[in-house]
């Protein structure tokens, strides 16, 4: 899925221009336009949204701006370490098997969280919250969640919804992780149907 600034730049156009012509893989092309067709056409994100402009803060990182000039080089270097370490066999589940796992898992964020479930959180669009792609997806079918709260870094709100990303992230805020954010209870009533 390329690189983290052409990532975030998508998805930051999915959330600004959600549910419309414009959204790069929007519900409203089909399920299948949605979970997968969309990242074949290079030019579409382009034509539907213009360059990416709306990651000019990424761009001004070093970290980040390396990842973008070196992304064809990781996946080459990792199939190798994999081949050195277990042959053929290790590259096929390493590489072929993981990666259509987790894309998948990952696309069906872009299509079933906005196709099936429920909604808890007023957002005007089709994102909803989905138990069986939380399970999935460690805490991303949480999506009507994170349309409300795009910021927080928890999308399992509720104590039963399980948000394993959310978890780590705990962890990790020992001291790992600075300024985590969280939405408050005047941002949840002010997002709430029934206000």
């Amino acid at each position: 899925m390329r690189d983290p600034i052409y990532w975030v730049s998508t998805h930051r156009y999915h959330h600004q221009f959600c549910v419309t012509e414009k959204d790069p893989h929007s519900p409203i092309g089909g399920f299948w336009f949605s979970h997968i067709s969309w990242i074949f056409d290079n030019n579409s994100i382009v034509e539907k949204c213009g360059k990416a402009s709306n990651v000019e803060d990424l761009e001004k990182q070093p970290f980040y701006k390396f990842l973008e000039s070196t992304y064809a080089i990781h996946p080459i270097a990792l199939g190798a370490l994999l081949y050195a370490f277990g042959g053929f066999p290790y590259v096929v589940w390493g590489m072929g098997v993981r990666t259509m796992i987790v894309y998948h898992g990952t696309w069906l964020v872009n299509s079933a969280s906005h196709i099936w479930g429920k909604q808890a959180w007023n957002t005007g669009d089709l994102s909803k919250n989905n138990w069986w792609l939380a399970m999935i997806t460690f805490g991303e079918g949480w999506h009507n969640n994170h349309h409300a709260f795009e910021y927080s870094a928890r999308q399992g709100l509720e104590w039963w919804q399980i948000d394993t990303t959310w978890y780590v992230i705990r962890l990790k805020a020992i001291g790992l992780a600075t300024d985590v954010k969280l939405p408050t209870s005047v941002q949840k009533r002010r997002m709430a149907f029934n206000k």
